[in-house]
């Protein structure tokens, strides 16, 4: 009992100690904000990942792609139905895109998707802007375009089906629906619904105009752009969209020859489209420079459709570049790595039997020994491994740093000692063992990371979790002293989430570190004799 009540008492009494808890405290909360900041922007990578993959990709790492995807599809399909949810092919080339309303020019990648197919197999609906405030009005095909008009009383209409579809979002929103849709939108931009479409003009507000589709006699394929390419972030995530649904975008594609080359730019086609919808991964680099298209109008314009040789007449497969497979997963799957890779070899050993099946027909490059089926973590193993590593050397740094405060609760503890001798002497002549007195100290430091460690989990936790508004705050005290931007760490926030592991985790080790700093003190005290302690001066 003597001991608890002597470390109460020197925890209490000895200010010097509060140093010591000072230190501890500040260590903890730097260690988790590091820790929670890196395992949030990991989790994040994964989430984004995976989001816009699917559990399976079969690819060949070509521009040419691939051909027979479409035997392999319905194969899996039909062979597995109890694995497979949904398989789509997609395309991927690149070309340049230019906005004829500012003759603004930009490379991008030209993702070729069948949508509704995405829609199943990843999350690309839901960063969709448009489809969520009008649900089920994005499309790829071909459409005019919308231009919002007044009714009688000044409001700002949209034509009927678009109109129809905001309300569908009202009344799906729940309580406050008009309210609640304010605040969502807010949180991407300044609610201003009828500015993201192109406007009648009209002199006066309340006279009666109606909405209308315009260009009804040119309509044109959809495309959908990365939201980067079409807005800029500004503060708090928020974006400033500069072009209007339904605006019209000009597109060069570039094909490749049988060979591998691009074809002469003179014949490189051209394709106007209108502006559907703009989405977000989430991936700055991804946002910036990709637009989705229809994948059977993009795979004639390359020329990956099927076709035949000019010489021979002999008939070349169509080809796409990748298919993307979302798995069944069964309830209660207890090792759902280890399904995908069984499931992935079934698909492996049905692409050897569709090749089989084609054995004369011509190709146009032989790489079907190079089609590979790899989960979405293999697909991004480089960028997610390179991340865990920036991880776990950024908690290495961190907390050789924080040894700094082992250090020092081991020096305020030898000055405590050395003050005390008299009162060591004393405990020791009544009957305390050397054992117990060092056992008082050890308590000590136990102490000292009980009460440093509590709060500076609660500060490290509040920091974390308020991380983003503090960045706001300097922002808006000074533009330059941003710490996260956006295009360059690739997510629009700073990962704000704290793991209950890791609290508990570093909170052992802060206690733990802090009874290690004190075992010096406490040999120290241990090998006092009373007898001289007692004349102690």
């Amino acid at each position: 009992m003597y001991k608890l009540f002597l470390c109460l008492r020197y925890l209490r009494r000895r200010r010097i100690a509060f140093f010591a808890v000072a230190a501890v405290c500040l260590c903890v909360a730097m260690v988790l904000i590091v820790v929670s900041v890196m395992d949030g922007f990991l989790q994040m990578v994964k989430d984004r990942s995976r989001g816009m993959l699917a559990d399976l990709v079969v690819e060949n790492d070509s521009l040419l792609g691939f051909p027979f995807y479409d035997d392999l599809i319905n194969r899996i399909k039909t062979e597995m139905p109890n694995e497979i949810h949904e398989a789509t092919p997609v395309i991927i080339t690149f070309g340049v895109l230019r906005f004829p309303v500012d003759q603004i020019t930009k490379a991008v990648q030209i993702v070729g998707i069948k949508l509704k197919e995405t829609y199943e197999v990843n999350d690309f609906k839901g960063g969709l802007f448009y489809e969520k405030y009008y649900p089920g009005t994005t499309t790829l095909d071909k459409q005019g375009e919308p231009a919002y008009g007044y009714d009688g009383r000044g409001n700002a209409i949209l034509p009927p089906d678009l109109e129809a579809a905001w309300q569908k979002y009202l009344t799906t929103s729940g309580p406050g629906g008009l309210e609640k849709a304010r605040q969502d939108i807010d949180k991407e931009m300044e609610y201003q619904r009828p500015g993201y479409y192109r406007r009648i003009p009209s002199d006066q507000l309340t006279q009666s105009i109606e909405p209308a589709w315009l260009d009804t006699d040119k309509t044109l394929p959809g495309i959908i752009f990365g939201t980067d390419l079409v807005a800029d972030i500004r503060q708090k995530g928020k974006y400033e969209r500069y072009y209007w649904r339904g605006m019209k975008a000009l597109l060069t594609l570039v094909p490749f020859n049988m060979t591998g080359s691009p074809i002469d730019a003179m014949d490189m086609p051209k394709m106007m489209f209108r502006y559907a919808d703009d989405g977000k991964t989430g991936i700055y680099d991804i946002d910036s420079m990709s637009v989705y298209v229809d994948f059977d109008l993009l795979q004639s314009k390359v020329a990956m459709n099927a076709s035949s040789q000019p010489e021979t007449g002999a008939r070349i497969p169509a080809r796409t570049t990748q298919i993307q497979i979302k798995l069944k997963i069964p309830p209660g799957e207890s090792d759902v790595p280890a399904y995908v890779h069984r499931v992935r070899g079934k698909i492996l050993a049905t692409w050897s039997q569709v090749r089989a099946a084609h054995p004369d027909e011509v190709v146009a490059v032989q790489h079907l020994d190079r089609v590979k089926v790899r989960t979405w973590e293999e697909k991004q193993e480089r960028f997610i491994g390179a991340v865990k590593k920036e991880k776990v050397l950024v908690t290495v740094l961190f907390g050789v740093i924080s040894v700094v405060a082992v250090f020092l609760v081991g020096c305020i503890f030898y000055m405590i000692v050395q003050q005390k001798t008299r009162d060591i002497g004393v405990v020791k002549s009544v009957g305390a063992t050397s054992w117990g007195v060092a056992g008082i100290f050890l308590a000590y430091g136990a102490a000292v990371g009980v009460v440093g460690g509590i709060v500076g989990s609660v500060l490290g936790t509040l920091f974390v979790r308020y991380i983003n508004e503090v960045q706001a705050l300097l922002t808006w005290l000074n533009p330059s002293l941003e710490v996260w931007d956006p295009r360059v760490y690739s997510f629009d926030r700073i990962p704000n989430h704290v793991e209950p592991t890791n609290v508990v985790y570093i909170y052992l080790t802060a206690i733990v570190a802090s009874m290690l700093g004190s075992v010096i003190a406490a040999v120290r005290a241990a090998r006092i004799w009373p007898v001289e302690s007692l004349r102690y001066e």
